[in-house]
Order: structure tokens, then C-alpha cells, then sequence
């Protein structure tokens, strides 16, 4: 069954012409109050993206993410391998408050927090608008010819692209191998370091890609998120919403004519102006309801609230709205989901806190040789052999590291020339350590033994080991 006239862009996305093609937006330069306010917590955001890679927390980077060497660190809380339990539940919180925050109002993640949003709406388009103008302009310049003006504008807006994905591939690099190792490779020098230098050069060029060219495709194909809302959001999910009670009207949208009475004649405040389209930056209607392209930008409602003013009618046509506020009047309000969604989150930030609290410092673990059992020595001592790993996860260096028998009297010896273990700052300590037991110190062939870790006379962790020995016969 062939969809009515006016469903038509249920069949495709907002950035595909007739033919399949695409469809390039040139959305209308943005203003109001709440672009202003977008403005703010856009240019805070880009400050503490640029700047979070080289804040130090107790010599942690405040936020890392070294995929290769699985280390991770989280408001300057370091996480490592044998913390990965802690890093998932992290992102899991991650997951759930932002879910939450779509059940409840949409896709404001999207359009006010989201660094492509940032990216491209607050430094790449604003560029564009510098050099090449607003949509008209835009559109202009695209379909005339390669003159002087066009080849200046075009190798100009496309060098500083290029420098900004530049400088963006940079920072991105800094929270995946750690700022002091990004400074360090830049000061040595390109040629020093091609392993770093090649994924430079890749995500300079993804980047570049993503903002020169892809740009709302991201938001509209790759991104899954807004694929979610359709699982997420209900008739009581505060979104940017066109009051189509308001905006209709008995007889539907109609051109604006002075001194008229729309009222009398059955109109809706909506003059089918169409800015509302003509400033969305992924080029939708707002008035056909929720869709996936919408991203929650709030250009529109800037834009139609400028309008309602000139004509003199009431703000608010395009505001953000619950569909049930539209039709029922009712004020936005917890549901049962929402609260369920409170209740997961707050137990998980609960059970990060207490695990956060009662993690150390250090992490030491002490295996068996592998093949190996255990070996007599004179005077009935029982040896094994065990390999220790001693991870630090400060910023200080442990000097002078022991470890003890707890409980049981016997003997731990280092296999190295120095009888007390180093562990660097960030770092790890491993080797080799054989502990001796008197026979008659031993009730079973099968003892659990306590290791203590001191550094000089304080306790910092504490581990166990099975020891073995021969089995007895009584």
C-alpha cells in the first residue's frame, strides 16, 4: 500500500534525494537563547576534552583510555588488567544513566553533550559560516563555477579543517597512550616514533572525513543511539516536540497574512514558514513528529520562537514537550521505568563506591612455577618455587619490598642478587621466590599459606599460596 503524500519521509532519511543520492543540508546559521545557552556548555565541554589528558590527579591522568596496554584511568583513578571487573561496571553506569536520560528527556545527549554535536555544530559549521556564509550563500557558492573566489574559499576552509582534525587527532592520541607519551614522542621528533606518527596521520584523516564530508551522516547512520529511542522513548519522553494541537488548528497551517483572524477561519499558529527545516542541521521537519534524524539540537525551537515573536503570537510552537503534555495536558512526571532505571543506577554507583574503597594500592599475586611441586633439602625443609607480580598503582615508588610468612614460621628467598624487591611508580615488579618450610611445620601435603607485602615495617597487601608437600602416612 503506497504511504499518504504527507508520510512520504517515513520511507527514507532526511539526507537521501529521490534518486538515492545525497542530499547535502545547508542548514540556516543558528540563534537564540537556547543556541546561546548550548553555546556555553559547548565551549565548556571542548575545554575539558582538550584539557583532561594533561590534568593530574595524585600523577594519574585524569582520564585514559590505553586500549594496548589495558590501562584505563577514571577521574584519576588508575585501572588495571586485574581491575577490569571495576572499568566494566563503569561503563555500565555510563550505559544506564544515559538510558535513563533518553527515557526521560530524549536525546539530549545528542544534542548538547555529544562531541560530534560539539564538533561539527559549534566549531566546524560555525568556520564554514565565517568563510563561505549562511545557507543561501552556501548553496550559491556550491553551484557556481570554479572561479577565484571559490577555489580561495574552498582552500581555505579546507586547510583550517585539516589543522583542527589535526589538532583533535592529538588529543584523542593523548587518552589512548597518555599525554606524557605524546609530549615525549613530539619532542623527540616524527622520525623517532612512526608508531606514532602513522595513527596520527589515520585519525587525522578520519576525522577530517567525519567533519569535512560525512558530518550528519554520523548522527544518522553510524551512531546506534538514535536507533535506541524507538525502543526508549514513550508518549511521556520530554523531547523537542512541535505542538501540533496548537500548530494545525481545525483546518491545518496556513501562509501568515497581515491583519487576519486565523483563529476565525479554524488555522493553527504554524505559517508554514518552514525556517524550522530550513535551520535544522540533518534538514527534517520537526512538525512530522519524532524522527530518527532529530538530535534534540534545539535550533528550531529558537528559530520558531523568533518567528511567533515577529507575528506577535504566543512562544513555545516547538518547545520541549512530552506527546501526552501535547494531547493531555499532563506534566511531565517519574514513571515506573524511569524509577527502576534510578534504582539499578544508584545500586551500581553504590557497589563502584564501596569497591573503589576497599581496592589497594598494590596488587600482588604469587602463582606456582608451573611443573613444578616441591624439593627436599637438608634438614627436612620443604621448598617450593613461586612467581610473584607486584602491580603499583600510584604515582610512588615502594622501595624496600618484603614479604612474610604470617602464622607459620619459614623462610621466603628472592631468586635475585638483593634481598628486597622495587616497585617503579605506575609500574610492576615480578620475579622468582622460594619459600622453606620445616616438614614438621607442616599439618597436611596441602597447607594454605598468608603472604604479607610489606614496604620497610608497613603492611601494604596481603596474599595466599598453596603450599605442598609430601603426603603423610599415618
Amino acid at each position: 500500500m503506497e504511504a499518504p503524500e504527507n508520510e512520504n519521509f517515513r520511507d527514507s532519511i532526511g539526507t537521501i534525494n529521490d534518486e538515492g543520492k545525497r542530499a547535502w543540508v545547508y542548514p540556516k546559521k543558528p540563534s537564540g537563547r537556547f543556541y546561546d545557552k548550548r553555546k556555553i556548555v559547548s565551549y565548556f565541554l571542548l575545554a575539558f576534552l582538550f584539557a583532561a589528558p594533561f590534568i593530574k590527579i595524585n600523577g594519574n591522568q585524569f582520564l585514559m583510555f590505553n586500549v594496548l596496554e589495558r590501562r584505563f584511568n577514571i577521574f584519576g583513578f588508575p585501572f588495571w588488567p586485574q581491575d577490569f571487573h571495576l572499568f566494566v561496571i563503569s561503563m555500565i553506569i555510563g550505559v544506564v544513566f544515559i538510558t535513563l536520560f533518553t527515557v526521560g528527556f530524549g536525546r539530549i545527549f545528542c544534542g548538547w553533550i555529544c562531541p560530534q554535536t560539539i564538533f561539527m555544530e559549534m566549531v566546524f559549521r560555525r568556520i564554514e559560516y565565517w568563510i563561505d556564509g549562511d545557507r543561501n550563500k552556501q548553496r550559491k557558492l556550491d553551484n557556481q563555477p570554479w572561479n577565484a573566489e571559490k577555489i580561495r574559499k574552498r582552500l581555505l576552509k579546507w586547510f583550517i579543517f585539516l589543522i583542527i582534525s589535526f589538532l583533535i587527532a592529538n588529543i584523542f592520541l593523548a587518552y589512548l597512550i597518555g599525554s606524557d607519551e605524546l609530549i615525549s614522542d613530539i619532542t623527540d621528533g616524527p622520525a623517532e616514533h612512526l608508531g606514532t606518527l602513522f595513527p596520527l596521520l589515520i585519525f587525522t584523516a578520519v576525522f577530517y572525513f567525519i567533519f569535512a564530508w560525512f558530518r550528519e551522516q554520523v548522527c544518522i547512520i553510524a551512531c546506534p543511539y538514535g536507533r535506541l529511542q524507538g525502543v526508549l522513548l514513550d508518549n511521556k519522553s520530554i523531547v523537542v516536540a512541535y505542538d501540533h494541537k496548537r500548530g494545525e488548528g481545525e483546518n491545518g497551517r496556513k501562509k501568515f497574512r497581515k491583519n487576519e483572524d486565523r483563529e476565525a477561519l479554524g488555522h493553527g499558529d504554524c505559517i508554514d514558514c518552514l525556517q524550522c527545516v530550513h535551520v535544522c542541521p540533518t534538514g527534517i521537519d520537526i512538525r512530522n513528529g519524532t524522527q530518527l534524524e532529530c538530535v534534540n539540537c534545539t535550533a528550531c525551537i529558537d528559530e520558531c520562537d523568533h518567528i511567533m515573536e515577529s507575528i506577535n503570537l504566543p512562544k513555545g510552537l516547538i518547545r520541549y514537550a512530552s506527546e501526552d503534555e501535547i494531547e493531555k495536558k499532563e506534566k511531565f512526571k517519574l514513571t515506573a521505568r524511569m524509577k527502576g532505571y534510578i534504582a539499578v543506577l544508584t545500586i551500581l554507583t553504590g557497589v563502584l563506591a564501596g569497591m573503589l574503597l576497599l581496592r589497594s594500592d598494590l596488587d600482588a599475586r604469587i602463582l606456582r612455577l608451573p611443573g613444578q611441586l616441591y624439593e627436599h633439602k637438608e634438614g627436612n625443609i620443604i621448598s617450593n618455587v613461586f612467581t610473584y607480580k607486584i602491580i603499583n598503582k600510584t604515582s610512588l615508588e615502594y622501595n624496600h619490598v618484603t614479604f612474610r610468612l604470617r602464622g607459620v614460621e619459614g623462610e621466603i628467598k628472592l631468586v635475585s642478587t638483593e634481598d628486597v624487591i622495587h616497585v617503579p611508580e605506575q609500574g610492576l615488579a615480578e620475579g622468582t621466590i622460594f619459600i622453606e618450610i620445616d616438614k614438621a611445620n607442616l599439618e597436611d601435603d596441602k597447607v594454605k599459606l598468608t603472604i604479607d607485602v610489606y614496604s620497610k615495617e608497613k603492611l601494604i597487601e596481603t596474599t595466599s599460596v598453596n603450599f605442598l608437600g609430601p603426603r603423610s602416612y599415618n
